[in-house]
């Protein structure tokens, strides 16, 4: 049994009459009449009888016309929410963030943009380092992530750069570098240094290291901090110093001075990272709405 099978059955239960049955099908009666005989022969029964000049059902072709109905409606809205998931109107997102991603504008326009275009798509966030995002990304467990670079060599992810954001010098409100408008990376290697979020040479952290090394001084790390909301709070809580991205400046301004760093070229990378095998329409919209509010 096939669903035109089906198709050509109801056709003919709602017109009663084979004739009109065909020519509302764009066929000629006769192999309308083979095809429901087909299916009677089938079921093992019959579903019309003869009405003068038209048809009328059985008991078991009115029984038999209401589940053959629900069945072509099932099929219909399968069909539907199929092309509308292959459209990427639909479905589901698993989508990391670093703690420092969610405080670009880049990263809350996308969101907003794209709930707003596709609000039938679900959409599950996930704070996590770079690190972990990548090695996910791979697993298949994430379908995008907003991440910042550098990620190792060889892995299987694709990096769309979204946005650059000035390093600066985080620094307590009485330390001697708090009213300077800017300093140099070799004016901090004496200092004590507050880390953040370094793993296997993945990140914003191993970026601000290598910078250092650059300058001529490995600094001396006092403190790890999780994520860099807490880099700024033991800062303010004069643990050591720290280079963060500009966008921190808007936390803790009432007792953290922020000052730039001049002669290098550091800079906080931010870009939403998936997986070159990755094929889905969903994360193909995700990723043009980011590109959208990528930074010029």
């Amino acid at each position: 049994m096939e669903l035109r099978h089906l198709r050509y059955f109801c056709v003919a239960a709602e017109e009663m009459h084979i004739h009109r049955a065909a020519e509302r099908l764009g066929m000629a009666q006769p192999p309308l009449t083979q095809q429901i005989k087909a299916l009677e022969a089938e079921l093992g029964l019959k579903l019309f009888a003869r009405a003068g000049r038209g048809v009328a059902l059985t008991e078991a072709g009115r029984l038999f016309q209401a589940e053959a109905k629900s069945i072509l409606e099932h099929v219909e809205r399968a069909t539907i929410l199929a092309r509308r998931v292959a459209s990427g109107h639909v479905g589901r997102l698993r989508v990391g963030f670093t703690e420092s991603a969610s405080f670009s504008p880049v990263f809350t326009r996308t969101f907003a943009a794209f709930r707003a275009k596709w609000p039938g798509v679900e959409l599950e966030l996930e704070e996590a380092h770079t690190e972990t995002q990548v090695e996910r990304l791979r697993q298949g467990r994430l379908d995008a992530g907003f991440i910042r670079p550098p990620i190792p060599a060889g892995s299987p992810i694709q990096f769309e750069a979204l946005a650059s954001d000035a390093m600066m010098a985080a620094v307590p409100l009485g330390h001697r570098l708090a009213r300077k408008k800017s300093t140099s990376l070799k004016e901090l290697a004496s200092e004590r240094f507050v880390g953040y979020a370094r793993r296997r040479g993945t990140g914003l952290s191993d970026a601000v290291i290598a910078a250092c090394r650059r300058a001529g001084f490995e600094p001396r790390i006092v403190q790890q901090a999780p994520q860099l909301s807490s880099t700024i709070n033991l800062v303010a809580a004069s643990v050591g110093i720290a280079i963060v991205p500009a966008r921190m400046r808007y936390v803790r301004p009432e007792s953290v001075a922020f000052v730039k760093l001049s002669a290098v070229d550091l800079h906080a990378q931010l870009g939403i990272a998936y997986s070159l095998a990755e094929r889905s329409n969903t994360v193909r919209n995700l990723v043009e709405t980011a590109l959208s509010f990528r930074a010029r």
